[in-house]
Parts: structure tokens; sequence; C-alpha cells
């Protein structure tokens, strides 16, 4: 009898791990995702509902922070750097804290984001910005407590928080016209010498066309102000592909002083051994 349990056990035990009960969460997660302007910003969150209960003054209390939400940290997180309140918000991930008061919100930003409800130790090293928000009273109650991104403008938009009978709205400005000057100024001012080293690497590791890998290095060359010496050495290489061999040593001869004094012990050997070679 003992061996028929034991041998039922390990029949039945892969089946027990996989049988799981599946039932809807009190307060379902929730993610959006808005472009403001160029800039990407993302919020998760959990979403509790009301059902009946009186939140703000009595299941939220006035005056002490609050999750804003449920469950784990309410979580925002910025493409780029934002500005609320002529502040600066660095781009990247914060948890949401809130202070609700019967006329303004306090909203704090805060950098540690792995927090289930409040952090058990509250650090003011960790509070990255904190502002204060008018609160508006909704004609209509929100069931469903609500996070979302409106007001959609190319340099601003508004994270706006509702629940039950408040309503708040913070409005935080992108840095829309820097990124958009800086894009038009980079393409018109065309290819940089990265992209024409890049392009020549492709054609000559690819045994594309060498002549336009000839092309792109010196161009790559011709804008550089530094010389890389791993740019001299794809030169050299490409010129002794093309049987240019004289042009390929004086060239390898560049890179290697270029190499010798960065150091860089790979690439004096490569030049030494393509300059005997070559030599021959």
């Amino acid at each position: 009898m003992k061996k028929l349990i034991i041998a039922l056990a390990i029949i039945m035990a892969p089946f027990a791990s996989e049988a799981q009960v599946k039932t809807p969460q009190a307060s379902p997660k929730a993610y959006i995702k808005q472009t403001v302007g160029l800039t990407d910003v993302e919020v998760t969150y959990s979403r509790p509902g009301a059902r009946g209960r009186a939140v703000f003054g009595n299941l939220v209390p006035f005056g002490k922070l609050w999750r804003t939400g449920a469950n784990e940290n309410t979580i925002i997180n910025f493409g780029d750097d934002v500005v609320i309140d002529g502040k600066t918000l660095k781009k990247g991930k914060y948890a949401i804290y809130t202070i609700p008061k019967i006329e303004s919100w306090e909203i704090i930003f805060y950098l540690s984001t792995d927090n289930w409800g409040l952090p058990e130790k509250w650090n003011d090293a960790y509070v990255a910005l904190r502002t204060t928000v008018k609160e508006n009273a909704l004609p209509t109650p929100v069931e469903t407590f609500t996070i979302g991104i409106n007001g959609l403008d190319p340099n601003f938009a508004f994270l706006e928080i509702a629940w039950e009978n408040s309503h708040v709205a913070l409005k935080f400005e992108v840095p829309t016209a820097k990124t958009a000057i800086t894009s038009i100024e980079k393409t018109l001012s065309g290819p940089t010498w990265n992209d024409y080293y890049a392009a020549s690497q492709y054609l000559f590791q690819s045994n594309g066309n060498i002549t336009d890998a000839r092309s792109y290095v010196d161009k790559a060359l011709d804008i550089s102000t530094d010389k890389p010496y791993y740019v001299s050495r794809l030169k050299s290489l490409i010129q002794a592909k093309q049987g240019d061999k004289k042009g390929a040593i004086e060239t390898a001869k560049v890179s290697l002083a270029a190499a010798e004094a960065a150091n860089n012990q790979d690439y004096v050997k490569m030049n030494k051994d393509s300059i005997t070679e070559w030599s021959r």
C-alpha cells in the first residue's frame, strides 16, 4: 500500500503543479503609453474600485502619504527630461506618491520604484521632485481609480488622476523644440565621420563595392578631427585589397603611430604584421 501511495503521488505531482486557480484581481493592473511631442511617457499602475466605500477622507485619509493606487508602486517613466513647475525632472522611472487634501494634492516623484505600497522607510534623498496641484471636484463620481495623460500639446501634457469625486491635473513640459532642432541640425549637416566609417567597414567586411568603401573611409578621415587609428587601419586594408600595397604601408604607419600613442597594443601588432606582410 505504501508503494502504491508513493507511485500515485509521483503521477499526480505534475498535475498538481499545473492546476492553479485563476481569479480576477481586486485592483487590476493597467498600462498606458503616450507620446507627448517627441517624448514617450509610460505609466503602470493598479486600479482599485470604490465599491460603495467613501474614498477620500476615509479609505484614503486626507493629509497622509498615499501609494496612489493599489498593490505595487504606481510607476511613471519619462523618455526625456521634463519640466514641472519650473523644475527639471530627469528622464527615467519614478514611483508616484501623493498626499491628498481637501483643496490640493501633493505629488511626489520618488526614485525607489520596487516597493509594495509605501516604502518601509521613507528617504527624503529619493525625492526627485515634489509639487502641489489644485484639487478639482467632479460632478460625476469615478468608480475605478484612473490615471491618464491628457490635454496633449506638442510641448506639454497633463498627468491626470481621478477617483471618486476628486480630480487633479499636473502639467509637465517636454523638450520637443530642443529635440526637433537638434534632429534637424544633425540631419541637414550630413553624415558624421563615424557614419562614413561604418559604411566603409560594412562594404569591406561584406566584400561589397571596394571603390565605395575607399571613398567612404577617405571622407571619414577628412571629417574626423582626431583621425582614429582604427579608421586609418581600415583604409590600409582597403588599399591593400585594391592592390596598392605601397599606399597601404604608408597608411598603416600612420595607424601604427596613433595606436602607439593610444597604447592600444592590439592595433600596434596588427599594423606591424601588415607592414611586414605588404613589404615582401
